[in-house]
């Protein structure tokens, strides 16, 4: 995949993944566990919908700059799921968002060869 289209599908994954808990949050919680402080999950969703509209934004006229911020995304939300996930702090289907963060990272570095 072309960068442009990296960029496009990752920003349409964190909007439609950020969205998600804002629109159904009872269906999020399901399968994510349910969450004490409702506004951090709020705070959460938002800005991935905000970084996933920016990268799609940025997919045509800046690559490298959707693709900064995707890497910054992926590498975020990968630490978070491993580390609370190893501690039993959040559910272990974060380890399937890791997994997925590991792909977005490896088609980052596909779509920019060096």
């Amino acid at each position: 995949m072309n960068s442009a289209t990296v960029a496009r599908a990752h920003g349409c994954f964190h909007v439609v993944t950020g969205a998600w808990p804002l629109v159904h949050r009872r269906s999020f919680e399901a399968i994510t566990g349910p969450k004490v402080d409702v506004w951090l999950l709020q705070t959460v969703s938002g800005l991935l919908v905000v970084t996933g509209w920016g990268q799609i934004r940025a997919a045509g006229a800046d690559p490298r700059s959707a693709r900064r911020i995707g890497e910054g995304a992926a590498c975020t939300l990968l630490a978070i799921d491993v580390i609370y996930a190893s501690r039993g702090r959040i559910r272990r289907v974060y380890f399937l968002d890791a997994v997925f963060q590991v792909l977005w990272l490896t088609a980052w570095r596909r779509s920019f060869p060096s």
